[in-house]
Order: C-alpha cells, then sequence, then structure tokens
C-alpha cells in the first residue's frame, strides 16, 4: 500500500522554473510557509533548455560577426567555430542539467522541495507522487500559484513521431551539429535556433508559414533578420508550409505544399507552445485540462480566491523576464491578501497589478542582427485605437554604429501617441540593440513624454545616440 503524508502550509508552488522561485522568494520574504513542486529540475525550462542554453550557444555567433565588422580583427576571425568548445560551453551554462544549486538557494530561502508529480485534488489541496511512489498531500492555508509553464506544441502530421522531430529542447541540447537542419516556423526559437547551428556547421532550411520572420514584431525586424541568416548561409523560404514528414534510412523528408523535396539530417518544429496543465488536475476545481488560466492582474485565476497562475499558463506573455515579474507581483498580493484579506494597491501600475504585461512588456531576439522590442508595434498601436504616429530612423545616422563595426545596419522605430506625446512602442534592429531595450522600457513603462525625453541627453560616440535621432525626427 502507497504511504501517504499531509503537511499544511501558506503558500504552494506547482513548478519549480524561475516563475515558480521567484513566487516562493517572495512569499518567503513575507514570512510565508511556502512548498514548491517540481518533477523534473529546479530551474526549469530557462535554466536547462531555453534561454541560458540558447544564448551561450548564441553568445560566440554573435561575437564572431561584430569581430568580423572590425578591420584588423577580422582576418583573425574568418575559420569556423570551434563547435565542441561551443558546446562545451553551453553545458557549463546548464550545469551539465544538474540541479544541486538551485536546490540549494531553495533551501536558502527557507522553501521545502517536493519532488515528484504534483496535482490539483480540490480547493487548496495538492497531492504529490514521489519518484518512489509515495504520495504527500500539501493543503494551503491561503494560496496555490500555478507555474507549470509551456511545452513545444507539435502540428497533427501523420507519422511525426516516427520522425522523432527537434524542439526546443533537442535544439537547446544537441550534442553535435548536424549536417543538414530543417527549421520549420518563423518566431524567436526558429531564428535564434537557425542563427546558431547555421554558425555551428549545420546547413540551415528555414521554412515560414507567413510572409517573413518574427510576425509579432515590425515588418523590418523580420526582414533584417531573413537577410542576415541569408548572408550567413542558410536558406530562409516563406510562404512555405510542411504538409509530410518522413524519415527515411535515416534522413528526415520534408515535402512542403509546393511540392519541393527538402531532405536533411533533423527538423526542428518551432511552431508555438502549449500550457503545461493537462495533468494538474484542474478538473478538481472546476477548470479545463490543458486549458491556459485566465487571470486578473494580480494574477489570480478568474473566479477563485486562492489560485494563481502565474508566467506562461496565463499566456499574458510568454517571456521568462515577463513571468518573473509577474511572479514578484503575484508573491506581493498573495503575502497582503494573507495579512489583511485585500490587495492595497491593485490599480495600474500599483504593487499589486502586473500593468506591464499590458503596455511594456520587451524582448530581445538573438539573432544577427538583434532584434530588440518593447511595447506596441505600429499596428498593434492602430488596432488598439491610438492615434499614432511611427518614426523611423536609420543606424547609419548614428556615429556610435559605425564605431561599432564597419557596414553596420539597423533601423530604430518609435511609435508616438499623438495625444499624449508619450511613447506606445519602441523597436531597435542592429548589432548590440539587445542593450538598449532596457532604455525605451523605461520611456515606455514611465510613461515619460516625449518634452521630458529630449532632455535626457545620450553620450557621444553611442548606439544611444538613436535616441537623440528619433526625437529630431519626430520633432522635425
Amino acid at each position: 500500500m502507497t504511504e501517504t503524508e499531509s503537511i499544511v502550509y501558506d503558500v504552494v508552488v506547482l513548478g519549480a522554473g524561475p516563475v515558480g522561485e521567484n513566487v516562493a522568494d517572495r512569499t518567503r520574504a513575507a514570512g510565508l510557509t511556502t512548498a514548491v513542486v517540481e518533477s523534473e529540475l529546479v530551474g526549469g525550462e530557462c535554466s536547462y533548455w531555453a534561454c541560458m542554453p540558447s544564448k551561450a550557444l548564441l553568445r560566440p555567433v554573435i561575437a564572431r560577426a561584430d569581430a568580423r565588422r572590425l578591420p584588423g580583427l577580422s582576418q583573425a576571425v574568418q575559420g569556423p567555430l570551434d563547435a565542441s568548445a561551443v558546446l562545451a560551453r553551453r553545458d557549463e551554462y546548464t550545469s551539465h542539467w544538474k540541479d544541486d544549486g538551485q536546490v540549494g538557494w531553495l533551501d536558502g530561502i527557507g522553501a521545502d522541495l517536493h519532488r515528484g508529480h504534483g496535482r490539483l485534488a480540490g480547493p487548496r489541496t495538492v497531492t504529490v507522487t514521489g519518484p518512489d511512489g509515495r504520495i504527500t498531500t500539501l493543503t494551503a492555508r491561503h494560496a496555490v500559484a500555478v507555474c507549470t509553464g509551456t511545452r513545444a506544441g507539435l502540428p497533427n502530421l501523420p507519422g511525426l513521431a516516427e520522425v522523432r522531430p527537434w524542439t526546443s529542447r533537442e535544439a537547446t541540447s544537441g550534442k553535435s551539429a548536424p549536417g543538414r537542419l530543417i527549421v520549420v516556423g518563423g518566431g524567436v526559437v526558429a531564428t535564434e535556433m537557425a542563427t546558431a547551428w547555421q554558425a555551428l556547421g549545420s546547413q540551415v532550411t528555414v521554412l515560414v508559414r507567413g510572409k517573413g520572420l518574427l510576425s509579432r514584431m515590425e515588418p523590418f525586424a523580420g526582414e533584417l533578420v531573413a537577410e542576415g541568416l541569408t548572408e550567413a548561409g542558410a536558406d530562409v523560404r516563406t510562404g512555405t508550409s510542411v504538409e509530410s514528414v518522413t524519415r527515411e534510412n535515416g534522413t528526415v523528408v520534408a515535402v512542403t505544399g509546393s511540392g519541393d523535396r527538402i531532405e536533411a539530417d533533423e527538423i526542428l518544429f518551432a511552431t508555438g507552445r502549449d500550457p503545461h496543465t493537462d495533468d494538474i488536475g484542474l478538473d478538481t476545481v472546476g477548470l479545463e485540462p490543458g486549458s491556459w488560466l485566465d487571470v486578473d492582474d494580480s494574477l489570480r485565476v478568474t473566479g477563485t480566491d486562492w489560485l494563481y497562475a502565474v508566467g506562461d499558463v496565463n499566456h499574458r506573455a510568454l517571456l521568462t523576464h515577463q513571468g518573473k515579474y509577474q511572479a514578484r507581483i503575484a508573491g506581493a498580493a498573495i503575502a497582503a491578501r494573507a495579512s489583511g484579506g485585500t490587495v492595497p494597491d491593485s490599480e495600474a501600475w500599483g504593487a499589486h497589478a502586473a500593468t506591464a504585461d499590458h503596455h511594456a512588456v520587451p524582448q530581445v531576439v538573438f539573432t544577427d542582427p538583434e532584434a530588440a522590442a518593447v511595447g506596441l508595434s505600429l499596428a498593434e498601436a492602430e488596432q488598439a485605437g491610438h492615434r499614432v504616429r511611427a518614426v523611423d530612423v536609420e543606424f547609419s545616422s548614428v556615429a556610435g554604429a559605425g564605431l561599432y563595426g564597419d557596414g553596420y545596419r539597423g533601423r530604430a522605430r518609435m511609435v508616438v501617441d499623438l495625444e499624449s506625446e508619450i511613447l506606445r512602442g519602441v523597436t531597435f534592429v542592429g548589432p548590440g540593440v539587445g542593450e538598449l531595450i532596457h532604455s525605451a522600457t523605461i520611456a515606455v513603462a514611465g510613461q515619460v513624454p516625449i518634452s521630458r525625453l529630449w532632455h535626457a541627453v545620450p553620450s557621444y560616440p553611442t548606439l544611444s545616440e538613436v535616441w537623440l535621432r528619433l526625437l529630431e525626427a519626430y520633432r522635425g
């Protein structure tokens, strides 16, 4: 007979990725007893199969590209990357897929880790089935936070499972570069992994169903990234659907909607994410298994007074940094309700409202060139009913861009609300622009008026002078 145990906590967190860790950190800082449940590795997708390994793969690629733009250095870096060294450094950044360090961090904040599969078993109740089959029942006095994230979504293609396709997990943890790699998709995972593996020695073919890459950004972002991939040697095909995939004698064969037959050693599907909520007991609390969870701005699930959904599972912004932001908001809201029953600062931009999810979500795509954006694109702002104007400038007008590297190509856009003269969105594309985006995030989140931005003087000669060029172009 399976042994059982029951423990009562103030808060129970399902999922020990960055989001779950941050919820636990905030509730523990408020003095609430907290349990964290994890079925895989503490640190989650970001630490082992997403943000950290992908950026470790990409950093040498981007550094080499930057070096090749500098006379006196370019000749020294014309050879191929040392793929084995790049992969070894990637392994270091994943801690070789061991979570001892992150377990130690949880111990350090005083949260209890329960390893195993956690499922809701009614209001404020979670059962954890451990690796040994032992069942532990955790009861939460105040809140349960679902922080289980997402998994890669795969299309409904006959026989796909037999092909053994790569998803983002295999793409970030691969042990060697396949000779030929098909990448299906045009979003962040597709463009970043195409960039990485092309540079590491694969011949990459990118198949995009839509008109271009990075469709959620300004159109010029995808155009410039596509140019960069093509110049690096990748074959980028837009308006191309995959109708069938087979693996014949070890070779992957993809047939497109136009009848083209493309052969490769591996195929990566980067075609979206599904919520990791299918087997966490949502049905026991009246919710649909496998669904995204609707929440208010304090991250509390609609229709409940105890259940929170934080990070990717609520589908507000599928980004690690935004999930961690939500976790800080949710943790503060849980603590406030636990102490007083209400959330005293729930107004927009208050301590218990994740307002940035609606107005100021930043993102960086680590391709060559980089693409970075925050807030609304021009099309999104217009669709939202704002009266706006887009202001575009080329980075070639900025002295710092030329110094950064010969032949620097890039573009910047700010979307200005013509009634309030604040920024609704900003997009940068070009080498090194990832480090510019926080300035734009401050401007958008802080709703800084154009009249005040005019007094934020950029240092010369830096890439940041693009701000001056944007403001000059707006003022005329």
